[in-house]
């Protein structure tokens, strides 16, 4: 119902009106950014944005564009999903356990939104999404032209083993848009979304961010951490995003680290 020949055309002309965008928005490759992703001796690429400027810098740029599975970045949009749709109610609102023991004691609990949020609570965002049923969360993914729009692979599992892919250059997209807002979800729901991403604050600076972790066949994990800054009158959006095979503990820590360094390299955050 929703693959109608004049949906696809304006889909179409969506996607096209983005890549003029990103063709448009020339990447400045800094060797200190690139410097601190060696430095982390994982393969991946850090890239922000610095809206003000209108600029891009990069560690690794050559990667911009390369689609990775999102895994919990995709919480991102799952939470807006789930909030259109109805599926639930509003930042306080408890998605309920589903009564299996894990090893992280903290998810054996019914959770409001934004704890499960701040958890990073795969099981509490799976029943959501669920819940959202697949026709709906593929039409709110086409509506907003999500990576590679491939939810194939499990309904509730398509972001973090599935087919789904998305690049460093189209998450600061997609976030750049929340910000904006300019997704094709309610106000309301791109303003709760965004209250409910405050990782860090500061009288100087608030960041808004997600991490994600995925760990696919052969022990090929991918880490990310992206976000924005708000600094002042302006605004840093970020990606940090690593590959390695069966790599230690330092893998999840990384992630982050990276995107951070570099923030600090560009004057956006303190030392």
């Amino acid at each position: 119902m929703f693959r109608t020949p004049l949906r696809a055309l304006l889909l179409a002309i969506a996607c096209l009106a983005a890549s003029v965008s990103f063709a448009q928005n020339t990447i400045k490759e800094d060797p200190a950014l690139t410097a601190i992703v060696d430095a982390t001796g994982f393969a991946g690429m850090v890239l922000a944005y610095d809206l003000k400027a209108d600029q891009y810098y990069a560690g690794h740029a050559e990667r911009a564009n390369l689609q990775l599975i999102p895994a919990s970045t995709f919480k991102v949009f799952s939470t807006q999903a789930a909030l259109e749709s109805g599926v639930i109610a509003g930042p306080d609102a408890v998605i309920p356990w589903d009564g299996i023991v894990r090893s992280r004691t903290e998810l054996n609990q019914d959770l409001p939104l934004k704890r499960a949020y701040a958890l990073s609570a795969v099981p509490h965002y799976q029943e959501m999404v669920r819940h959202i049923g697949h026709m709906r969360m593929q039409h709110y993914i086409d509506a907003v032209g999500y990576g590679n729009r491939d939810i194939s692979g499990g309904d509730d599992s398509f972001w973090l083993e599935g087919n789904l892919r998305i690049s460093p250059m189209q998450q600061i997209d997609f976030l750049k848009r929340l910000y904006l807002n300019e997704l094709p979800f309610r106000p309301e729901v791109m303003a709760t979304t965004k209250e409910i991403m405050v990782s860090e604050q500061t009288p100087e600076y608030t960041i808004r961010s997600k991490t994600g972790l995925a760990i696919l066949p052969g022990q090929h994990n991918v880490g990310w951490w992206i976000g924005w800054v708000e600094k002042g009158d302006n605004v840093t959006f970020f990606a940090s995003a690593l590959e390695a095979v069966d790599p230690g503990d330092s893998f999840l820590a990384t992630r982050i680290a990276t995107a951070r360094k570099s923030l600090v390299h560009l004057g956006v955050l303190p030392e």
